[in-house]
């Protein structure tokens, strides 16, 4: 006996339709939540017909339907998908892949089999099959979810191509799960605008939104040629041309909207499976948020048996010990990795690459990537569990804001940000840098930094004005206000004038330098005077408590004695101070850019917060 259902989802107070063909008698009839496989009702049905009105108080969840008669049994999966959005958390069924993979009816029904010369262009929902292949790799996450705390709604991927946008709207993490590989250029669409407007994506899959699919027929028809030279659209509409994402010519890399890619990841199929039993990930990046409570340092080993049989990647290199992406592949600039598996052996039985998990941000949201198909199935290994409750809780929180570390930190008086470099100054005066991002880099000494009388207190104007070059200017202990170009390689410290007494901070702030002396005074001295030779201060007033300061954004901001920042325009007026967060335990603050603030104190990481 055969069975198929008219729909992937359907609504409390829906109906789904099922068609069975060869059934000859009574067929039982038994649906399961396939995630916990509790016995939701049991019926009987009489013909090649029968439908389901799905209760009012089913909750959002996936089903499993049985169907059993004289002809044997078959099953078919559905989702019930909430009448409106309940939770804050909605994770996709990935229909789309299962039904590509399904070879039921006539050969060459499946898309999956990319070589074959019978395989075919366009697949129907209206036949048997199109459930999860054997591997299942979506249970481990489904079945962990409830029992861990996790309330969530789900739906199938064919809803975020019929719905789109107001499929996702209100909710504030969308979940993409397993093995979720065909995607329409709506589905695409509508997950990339939710990220930009503020919505988070956890993508504990790999292989993901590889193929664009389009779907026909009211979403009963999937259609993928894998090749531009027969899909006819390659004429009218290249950008829905059933092709990878990444290859012409729709030229739109998967890793724009997850960060990784199939391309580079690794694959191990038919007898070679069981490799992926031993891969693990190493830990890049222990530091970040995505690990905090696992007891996992850099270079740890974790996830045992989660890595295969796909994975994604993005492609990096390793600058002093540390994995940083290349972009050259369509990874955002933003990404940053935090674990890697080199997987390159794998070429000798299937598909050599890397493993990269990582996150980042897209617009006004957050990415995560597990990068890896069987990321469910290691659930139930401590640092595993607690990775995924680290993504879940921070990405569905609607206070996900805060400090975020962003690598270590030498022991520094002092911290400015130019030209997209951090530059520090240690407690022995040297001048140390490293590239302003996510990423866990380290940092690097300028030789010679330290000689004479360098600097207690560092600043950079953002932008050249009153003639006066873009570049660092510090305070040193002697009185000295010195400059230097924000480049590795040049001259020493210059002094270019005077300082108040005692200066501890300065900052620099529309065309004005602004300092804070030993006595919590605030002194300005405009640029415009400085190039003119006028290095005469003017005594703006007490500073408010406040000792650290920097400049951003056309705003000063401040850390007062309380430990709060605070900000106040950058005019040479007595002027109050406005808070801006609670209490916080970074003494040091530097102006980055892409809306982040940096801050650093003795013993603590570095780390960047949006302003």
């Amino acid at each position: 006996m055969r069975a198929y259902a008219d729909a992937t989802s359907c609504p409390p107070g829906g109906t789904l339709r099922f068609t069975l063909l060869d059934a000859t008698g009574p067929v039982r009839v038994d649906v399961h939540d396939a995630t916990d496989d509790e016995l939701l009702l049991t019926a009987t049905a009489m013909g090649p017909l029968w439908t389901l009105t799905v209760p009012d108080g089913w909750r959002s969840t996936l089903c499993r339907a049985v169907f059993s008669g004289t002809e044997g049994t078959e099953e078919v999966w559905f989702v019930v998908r909430p009448a409106a959005q309940r939770r804050r958390i909605l994770v996709s069924v990935p229909f789309a892949t299962w039904q590509a993979y399904n070879r039921s009816g006539e050969p060459g029904e499946g898309l999956y089999f990319a070589e074959e010369a019978t395989r075919a262009t366009t697949v129907t929902f209206d036949r048997p099959g199109g459930g999860p292949p054997p591997e299942r790799w979506e249970d481990g996450l489904l079945r962990w979810l409830r029992p861990a705390g996790y309330a969530v709604d789900y739906c199938s991927n064919l809803d975020l191509h019929r719905l789109g946008g107001a499929l996702l709207r209100g909710y504030r993490l969308f979940v993409v799960n397993g093995h979720d590989e065909y995607w329409s250029k709506e589905m695409r669409d509508a997950v990339e605008a939710f990220t930009l407007a503020g919505g988070n994506v956890a993508y504990f899959a790999g292989n993901t939104a590889f193929w664009q699919a389009r779907f026909d027929d009211g979403g009963r028809s999937m259609t993928c040629y894998r090749d531009a030279v027969r899909d006819p659209l390659a004429a009218t509409d290249p950008a829905r041309v059933t092709v990878e994402w990444s290859s012409a010519p729709v030229h739109r890399p998967e890793n724009t909207m997850t960060g990784v890619s199939y391309r580079h990841g690794a694959g191990a199929w038919g007898d070679f499976m069981d490799v992926m039993k031993e891969a693990e990930y190493t830990v890049r990046f222990a530091g970040h948020w995505v690990f905090a409570g696992t007891g996992l340092a850099d270079g740890d080993r974790f996830a045992l048996g989660a890595v295969g049989y796909e994975t994604d990647a993005a492609l990096f290199e390793e600058v002093d010990g540390v994995p940083r992406i290349t972009g050259r592949d369509g990874t955002p600039a933003s990404f940053v990795i935090l674990a890697t598996a080199d997987l390159r052996h794998w070429r000798h039985f299937g598909q050599g690459g890397h493993a990269t998990m990582g996150v980042f941000r897209l617009g006004a949201g957050t990415v995560f990537n597990a990068a890896t198909v069987n990321w469910g199935s290691a659930l139930g290994q401590a640092a595993v569990d607690r990775i995924t409750r680290n993504v879940l809780d921070r990405l569905s929180s609607t206070d996900a804001g805060g400090w975020e570390v962003i690598g270590p930190a030498p022991d520094m008086i002092a911290l400015a940000a130019a030209e997209h470099r951090l530059f520090g100054l240690t407690t022995g005066g040297d001048l140390v840098h490293r590239e302003l991002s996510g990423q866990n880099l380290a940092w690097r000494r300028i030789p010679g930094s330290a000689a004479g009388d360098p600097p207690v207190c560092l600043t950079a104007p953002r932008e050249a004005v009153s003639g006066l070059a873009v570049g660092l200017y510090g305070v040193t202990r002697a009185g000295r206000l010195v400059y230097r170009e924000p480049i590795v390689d040049a001259a020493g410290w210059v002094e270019v004038g005077a300082a108040p007494a005692r200066t501890d901070a300065i900052a620099a702030g529309d065309g004005t330098l602004f300092a804070v002396d030993g006595d919590g005074c605030l002194w300005c001295l405009t640029l415009a005077a400085l190039a003119a030779g006028d290095t005469t201060w003017t005594a703006i007033g007490p500073a408010g408590g406040v000792r650290a300061v920097t400049g951003a954004s056309g705003l000063l901001f401040g850390v007062d004695g309380d430990g709060r920042i605070v900000t106040r325009p950058p005019v040479r007026a007595p002027l109050g101070w406005t808070p801006l967060t609670g209490p916080q335990p970074y003494t040091l603050l530097a102006g980055g850019v892409g809306g982040h603030l940096v801050g650093a104190a003795a013993g603590l990481p570095l780390a960047w917060r949006e302003k």
